[in-house]
């Protein structure tokens, strides 16, 4: 597996969020907490999310995508920006159906040096389970294309529970 790591900027209430390398599940609690920090700020206005540098990103992290997107667009009734330029996370993208929850840019955006590394967070097992059947979950109320697409992953997750 190949690095990786999200870098954040935030100023005035908008963050940049920019994955980097393979994004999967190991990044899941990581995310979320970023999730958890954006959204408890009284000065959130938007979210810009970069993936010009991502190769490979796992549903677990496109189902937190979508918990940022819903969350923004209810919190500030503007829809985020997702960046991308890779052939393969675009097509991705748009077969979950985040033309309808994101702004689609397909050019990079400028000063990364401003963006800071933010360190891993390291979760339990059982804390990965549930961010990931939450993530399924949340992509799975997107469209019926995803509930199908993801029911028996998500049916096998409920039933591993404890």
């Amino acid at each position: 597996m190949s690095d990786c790591k999200i870098l954040q900027a935030q100023e005035r209430g908008i963050y940049v969020l920019k994955f980097i390398g393979e994004v999967r599940l190991n990044l899941c609690s990581t995310l979320d907490q970023i999730i958890e920090e954006m959204f408890s700020n009284p000065e959130f206005r938007t979210v810009v999310v970069d993936l010009t540098e991502t190769e490979v990103i796992d549903s677990t992290t496109l189902g937190l995508l979508a918990k940022i997107a819903m969350a923004s667009e209810e919190r500030s009734h503007f829809l985020p920006t997702l960046i991308t330029t890779n052939p393969d996370v675009t097509r991705i993208i748009h077969s979950m159906g985040f033309d309808r929850i994101f702004l689609i840019v397909r050019e990079p955006a400028r000063d990364p040096e401003e963006l800071e590394e933010i360190p891993l967070m390291r979760a339990s097992e059982q804390e990965v389970r549930d961010k990931v059947l939450d993530a399924h979950r949340t992509l799975m109320s997107m469209n019926h294309h995803n509930q199908e697409q993801f029911q028996n992953l998500v049916h096998a997750l409920e039933c591993e529970a404890p």
